[in-house]
């Protein structure tokens, strides 16, 4: 891990450390920007007061940046209990960080993931899939199809891994030989490693869930995949409702909801999202290239 990549983890991770209150994603963001263009851009040397005046800085939130970056000892020490948890950090400069997500969300792509399993998944074509915990019988066979096809058509499967839909595409998508991306919102070094899965946490990998934490997902999940499937949601409420009204409104991937006949789904219609049902998920490339494919001609 370079100076650089230390950097980010010491102003945007808790580590550890509930009371440790880091940079938000968007101040991350705007201070790397400012450091890379000013005569502080070497990651080698220690940031001091002046530089931080120079780059625009003053005051408390100075002081504050200059605070977080003093804690290396803690940073080593939560590094090792990652290293032995089977966790790693992917900050915003890291190598195998997911380019697609941080072009889609700009200065809100989490500064810091950290990541169980294997990374390489994050190079593969993916399609995320969002739904409801308390899901109906028709949009749980439509997302274990979702995840049996992605599985099969050489897709990744990025999911929630919460009750209901996610479980329901994820375990299909697993069942047939795929790969599966999990965004989870709870204790990232509590799931064991397994086969064929990558598990990601934005929080710290001992930080445990809420439900802030589960919203917040949300937007990472749809902003990973090449395409977003909605199995089920409810009208106006809930995580699967509002992630996907965030999308839809900031253009983040192509929605494609399950055609189930709900006042949901027609509202998400109307949003911009397009209606299908399983037969149209044969092939799933052909959904990708759907909306381009209309505007280019």
């Amino acid at each position: 891990m370079n100076s650089r990549e230390e950097g980010f983890l010491l102003l945007g991770s808790s580590l550890g450390n509930p009371d440790r209150v880091p940079l938000t994603a968007a101040q991350l963001r705007v201070l790397s920007q400012r450091t890379f263009a000013g005569e502080c851009a070497d990651p080698e040397r220690e940031m001091t007061s002046a530089d931080l005046a120079e780059l625009g800085y003053g005051g408390e939130l100075a002081e504050r940046i200059l605070h977080l970056l003093e804690d290396t000892e803690l940073l080593h020490r939560y590094l090792r209990r990652g290293k032995q948890a089977e966790c790693v950090p992917l900050t915003r400069v890291s190598e195998g960080y997911p380019l697609r997500m941080r072009r889609r969300l700009g200065a809100d792509s989490p500064g810091v993931l950290w990541a169980k399993g294997d990374i390489s998944l994050l190079a593969m074509p993916s399609v995320a899939l969002v739904g409801s915990r308390d899901i109906h019988p028709g949009n749980r066979e439509f997302a274990a199809a979702v995840g049996c096809q992605a599985a099969k058509q050489g897709f990744a499967l990025i999911s929630g891994n919460a009750r209901g839909a996610d479980r329901a595409a994820q375990s299909e998508c697993l069942a047939a030989g795929g790969r599966v991306i999990s965004v989870v919102a709870d204790e990232l070094q509590a799931h064991p490693r397994r086969e064929g899965v990558l598990y990601l946490s934005e929080g710290d990998f001992d930080q445990p869930f809420s439900a802030p934490r589960a919203l917040s997902r949300n937007r990472v999940i749809h902003a990973l995949g090449n395409i977003t499937l909605v199995a089920q949601c409810g009208l106006e409420m809930g995580g699967t409702w509002s992630g996907t009204a965030q999308n839809l409104r900031s253009g983040w991937s192509d929605v494609f909801c399950f055609q189930d006949g709900s006042a949901a789904s027609l509202r998400l219609e109307e949003m911009g999202a397009t209606l299908i049902g399983r037969a149209e998920l044969g092939n799933l490339a052909a959904l990708q290239d759907r909306i381009s494919t209309f505007f280019d001609q």
